[in-house]
């Protein structure tokens, strides 16, 4: 069976004029992700620690008038190059990854496949809740490009 267009790779990039270090402590201060995603109203840690592999955040999200909690599970930290969280409520995995382009300037990538499927819940609420699950797909890449734009001018302001 075919990837349905839903459960595609989503994906936004951009090049940003500064050093990987610093653009790494920016993303990972989670607390502004809000600031730049469309989407995410908070991300908080729910366990002692610190992000970390095994850490849990609890996102609170909204389109419109509907706000839904998530569950992240962070998967993978590799300092100033990758983070990867699983969110077990859609089914989704989100990376996030930072490369050196030289010393000044860092290609910034941030993915969401979709590992297994989506799971019953991401695909019964995208429908009612959502404006439907390719609908859903669609303007989540569009945010995950707004995210990386927001990243990109905090790093380089």
């Amino acid at each position: 069976m075919a990837t349905p267009n839903a459960a595609r790779e989503l994906r936004a990039e951009t090049e940003v004029a500064a050093p990987a270090d610093h653009v790494w402590a920016l993303l990972t201060d989670l607390s502004q992700m809000a600031g730049w995603s469309p989407e995410t109203v908070t991300m908080v840690p729910l366990k002692r620690g610190g992000l970390r592999v095994g850490q849990w955040y609890l996102g609170i999200n909204r389109r419109k008038g509907f706000v839904w909690p998530t569950r992240s599970v962070v998967a993978e930290v590799v300092p100033a190059r990758r983070l990867v969280w699983d969110t077990p409520s859609s089914g989704a995995r989100w990376v996030w990854e930072i490369e050196p382009v030289d010393a000044a300037r860092s290609r910034v990538v941030h993915r969401r496949p979709v590992p297994g499927r989506l799971s019953l819940g991401s695909r019964i609420v995208a429908p009612l809740a959502l404006g439907g699950n390719e609908e859903h797909a669609d303007e989540l890449e569009q945010g995950m490009a707004t995210t990386v734009a927001g990243l990109k001018a905090a790093a380089e302001g």
